[in-house]
């Protein structure tokens, strides 16, 4: 898992050589190196196999890429576009999304099943065209259909351009750190288990970091993951969050972090004890290996969950930060890092209030010309078998603003580009159909059952549309961290209770709000965000909880082509998967 990024790039300039015959050969071979060395960086074969993995003293077959737990990692600088072909050699469709990567005005690869494109069906391949644009630092890569990213997913970093650098120190080593869930069980197996109880899903049975559980649970400290470091130098950590269905607490025992960036986006730069990171965020922090005290350090992660009465995995999962030089000494348990508890809201957005943009900003915050309020809730629905999973003998749902998402029968972009009618509506409604006190203790059971519909809102192509999530207490008061694909956007606020229209956005950061493509929503309250609707296309938006995605809590936003040519969706590509 560890990388040093010490690009040694050879600039070839044949224009400097005398053009001998001997010197035109070394040209031509020069030139077809640099051209092959080119090819091979921008196009990537990955390949969806079952690969055999053992942890918590099991063994099972898991779906991978390239047989690898976490998959591989990719790397391209700011502005590069990549390839990347997909050959489904597995049991079940599958697609992947570049989760973060804006892809600009090329929705068909980025990847969401009945979204942006049918799923790539067993035996079948697709070749994803992935264009960066201003994204720079730690992305993600993960398969978008049912529950598959459990175990198909990687990191991606955006390096600076040629010839430019960080604005923070050279770090001496940079290190992919992904978080994940681990079962004993098939992961599609506790899907279609929970789907078919109607109610919540099986706890995962660990957390892993680098796909390994650590010392706490059984059979794993052999294959804990260490990363190994050198008194006085600086590294660079690239966190992912890859869980299923948590917010991770994650801390170093003695150390501290420096965040410098988040969901491909620098920040300011924000030195805490602790992160708090949720699925489907990134964060790159520096770490900054000052213990004159050499030994080993124990970083460890472990679940932010607020909800009561739900359970969830409230294990700890471990890795090691062991001192180059320090194998003559005895050996010693190593140091625990004190973590937040697990329901310590005051802390998790202590540090989520904290993260700040460095500017300059991309569009001017001072207005905005669509305000979109939208409901997330979890819900119940009748049950036909009469099972008691929910309340009142009703099966567990989700929705945005009362609308519980179906997912169509082709994909929805297919839909919208080709104006194949039948496929979704477009009366997602801009604010909620009811209001009520969204947080309140004594709801009405009238507010409980939403609509089941493909529901979409149609944006018009460059305008500023602002966006608040209403977190609600039906069923029950949850965190939910909302992703957008297609766009980064700029977290203006966030608050406990219900949003007030008039007071709230008087307290907006308007100067140096963080940039990211997933926000967390505070259980019971509320998140505002803004951003410029550039990116012509399909793009999803939804809950990053598995479980909560599962349910429905999510909708898509559609943004119309504007008037130029270079404002309009690209054509789809030749080969596109069929449903």
């Amino acid at each position: 898992m560890r990388q040093s990024f010490d690009e040694r790039e050879v600039i070839f300039s044949p224009f400097k050589m005398a053009l001998s015959k001997k010197n035109v050969i070394l040209v031509f071979l020069s030139l077809a190196n640099f051209i092959h060395t080119e090819a091979w960086r921008r196009h990537h074969e990955f390949f969806v196999k079952e690969a055999t993995y053992t942890r918590l003293c099991a063994t099972k077959n898991i779906l991978t890429i390239n047989e690898q737990f976490p998959g591989p990692t990719l790397y391209a600088h700011e502005g590069d576009t990549i390839y990347v072909k997909v050959h489904n050699n597995g049991r079940y469709n599958i697609t992947v999304h570049w989760h973060g990567v804006n892809q600009p005005r090329n929705p068909w690869s980025d990847g969401p099943e009945y979204i942006t494109q049918c799923p790539i069906q067993p035996g079948d391949t697709f070749n994803y065209k992935i264009i960066f644009s201003t994204e720079i630092g730690t992305l993600w890569w993960h398969a978008h259909s049912d529950w598959t990213r459990a175990t198909v997913h990687g990191a991606i970093v955006v390096l600076p351009k040629h010839g430019a650098s960080y604005p923070f120190p050279k770090p001496h080593e940079e290190v992919p750190i992904i978080f994940g869930e681990w079962w004993k069980e098939d992961v599609m197996e506790v899907l279609q288990e929970f789907v078919a109880s109607g109610g919540g899903p099986r706890d995962s049975d660990a957390y892993t970091i680098n796909g390994q559980p650590g010392d706490f649970y059984p059979c794993s400290s052999q294959d804990t993951f260490k990363l190994n470091v050198e008194y006085g130098k600086t590294y660079l950590l690239r966190m992912v969050n890859a869980a299923m269905n948590e917010i991770l607490f994650f801390a170093i025992a003695n150390h501290s972090l420096t965040v410098v960036g988040a969901d491909g986006s620098y920040t300011k730069p924000l030195t805490k004890e602790y992160v708090v990171i949720a699925p489907g965020q990134t964060l790159d922090c520096l770490l900054e290996a000052n213990q004159r005290e050499m030994g080993s350090y124990y970083m460890a992660a472990r679940a932010y969950s607020t909800a009561v009465g739900i359970p969830f995995d409230n294990s700890t999962t471990t890795a090691v930060l062991q001192y180059d030089g320090d194998s003559l000494s005895p050996p010693t348990s190593p140091l625990l890092p004190s973590l937040p508890f697990y329901n310590d809201t005051t802390a998790a957005f202590e540090f989520i209030g904290s993260l700040k943009s460095p500017g300059p900003l991309l569009f001017p915050l001072n207005k905005y010309d669509t305000q979109i309020i939208s409901t997330v809730s979890v819900n119940t629905l009748p049950c036909p078998n009469n099972s008691s999973a929910g309340p009142n003998g009703t099966r567990l749902a989700a929705s945005m603003n009362n609308i519980s998402f179906v997912f169509p029968f082709i994909d929805i972009l297919e839909a919208y580009y080709y104006q194949i009618n039948g496929v979704f509506g477009t009366l997602f409604p801009r604010v909620p159909p009811f209001y009520f006190n969204f947080t309140g203790t004594d709801l009405p059971s009238i507010l409980l059952t939403p609509e089941r519909a493909t529901e979409v809102r149609v944006i018009q192509y460059d305008s500023i549309i602002e966006v608040v999530f209403q977190g609600t207490n039906l069923v029950a008061g949850l965190d939910h961290p909302m992703h957008l694909h297609g766009y980064s956007f700029y977290v203006l606020g966030w608050g406990f209770g219900n949003f007030d229209k008039k007071k709230d956005p008087l307290n907006y950061n308007l100067v140096d709000p963080p940039f990211r493509n997933t926000v967390i929503v505070p259980i019971n309250g509320w998140a505002a965000i803004r951003f410029k609707a550039n990116n012509p296309g399909v793009w999803f938006l939804h809950c990053h909880l598995e479980r909560h995605l599962t349910w429905g809590m999510e909708t898509v936003f559609i943004v119309k082509d504007g008037k130029e040519v270079q404002e309009r969706i690209l054509p789809p590509p030749r080969h596109m998967p069929r449903c």
